[in-house]
């Protein structure tokens, strides 16, 4: 599993929890109460192919939202997809989904991003949203975003909505059997998800952490560089 940060990018430090992380976390929370089949961080990194392979699905809808083509989704563009949608979402709740899913301040959600935000509006499930998924034709992706929200609620031990850096190498003792290594290769995997070095990781955070960590980002790049 390789680095977090992007190649020349430094992610930006969020500002205190927004009404939408606190949705977020209310939303976790809950689904927390269900409990999850994940029994070991392993199985999660033996699903890595087949999640990556599904997230790369999300590029034609990710086409239809750009609609300039110019690889990345503006405000102006995902509120008009909201229009298109009938979905009634307020200019604050959609400046609010952009921002947190434009980690880098582009003024414009990439690739990467954008699958963030469609598992951000999979895991909100409130009436609206629901709706919007369906429009969107999400149902084939549900699957993928429930392990990944499953993964984090088996991370997220104290069910508080959040993983905190004991959890992980909690986590990676379970998996690793208690070896003198799993304290550094556990502290190693949260800094990766611990973007703005607050000492816990919101689910926003692990996704961004979880693009890289499948591949999603190293090869967006890759692409980029041979389309040129």
């Amino acid at each position: 599993m390789g680095g977090v940060v992007g190649r020349g990018d430094s992610p930006r430090h969020t500002s205190p929890a927004s009404k939408l992380e606190r949705k977020m976390v209310e939303a976790m929370q809950q689904r927390a109460q269900k409990g999850t089949s994940v029994k070991s961080f392993n199985s999660v990194i033996m699903k890595f192919p087949k999640i990556d392979e599904s997230l790369r699905n999300c590029r034609t809808i990710f086409q239809q939202f750009d609609e300039d083509s110019n690889g990345e989704i503006d405000q102006r563009e995902l509120k008009h997809c909201f229009q298109k949608l009938d979905i009634s979402f307020t200019d604050e709740e959609i400046k609010d989904l952009f921002q947190a899913c434009d980690i880098y301040e582009h003024m414009g959600m990439k690739f990467n991003e954008f699958i963030v935000f469609l598992c951000l509006v999979y895991l909100l499930n409130d009436p609206l949203v629901s709706e919007a998924r369906k429009r969107m034709g999400l149902g084939s992706l549900e699957p993928t975003f429930e392990t990944l929200v499953d993964s984090f609620v088996f991370l997220d031990k104290n069910k508080d909505g959040y993983v905190s850096k004991n959890e992980m190498i909690q986590a990676i003792n379970e998996t690793i059997g208690g070896e003198r290594s799993s304290g550094r290769i556990g502290m190693k995997r949260f800094e990766e998800m611990d973007w703005d070095k607050n000492g816990t990781v919101t689910f926003k955070e692990f996704l961004f952490a979880f693009t890289r960590w499948v591949g999603i980002d190293d090869n967006e790049d890759d692409d980029d560089e041979e389309a040129v």
